[in-house]
């Protein structure tokens, strides 16, 4: 249960409905999530603007990858509503379960191409560490990733964890998106 109430979709400004009928659409349920952000209207829009930007698909992430990143911050966070829709996302694109469920020991795994490796790394000092982040770790995402590419991650990465942090914070449950072990 949330510790704070969400707002009921019909009580929310009209120029967030077409962002709830969407998520009727995609996911079956308006968010909760999104419910909580509704209460600060003008900052929902921000908020979904920059998720918009950031999943676009002419990002230079790759899906898969910027999934991965998602569910493993999520994870880091401690955000059971994110690991459970960024999960359910990642099974869609197509990933095993087995990787998923694999993806809070992924440095002891073989399940993880390189690429991914850094970037999951990456993910981690950003999330856990930022004083970690050293010129080596930037020369091993350099050799992986252009510049623009890094910027993206980073912000990805940065998002997430407002994300994550948000409706952790706020006690936001899993909505049964992905049916799979905590």
């Amino acid at each position: 249960m949330t510790r704070i109430a969400p707002k009921l979709p019909r009580a929310c400004p009209w120029y967030l409905q077409p962002f709830f009928w969407n998520q009727r659409r995609k996911y079956g349920a308006v968010l909760e999530s999104a419910l909580l952000w509704a209460r600060a209207p003008k900052v929902f829009l921000g908020v979904a603007f920059l998720y918009g930007m950031i999943d676009r698909k002419s990002s230079p992430l790759h899906p898969i990858l910027r999934s991965l990143v998602t569910v493993r911050v999520s994870q880091l966070n401690g955000c059971r509503f994110c690991v459970d829709i960024n999960s359910a996302t990642l099974l869609k694109r197509g990933v095993a379960l087995d990787k998923i469920n694999t993806l809070d020991t992924w440095s002891q795994s073989d399940l993880f191409s390189e690429i991914e490796c850094i970037a999951l790394e990456y993910a981690e000092a950003v999330t856990l560490r930022s004083s970690a982040i050293d010129e080596g770790l930037m020369r091993r995402l350099r050799e992986r990733f252009s510049d623009d590419a890094i910027v993206e991650l980073t912000a990805l990465i940065a998002f997430q964890n407002l994300s994550s942090k948000f409706n952790s914070a706020l006690g936001v449950p899993p909505q049964g998106f992905c049916r799979m072990p905590t």
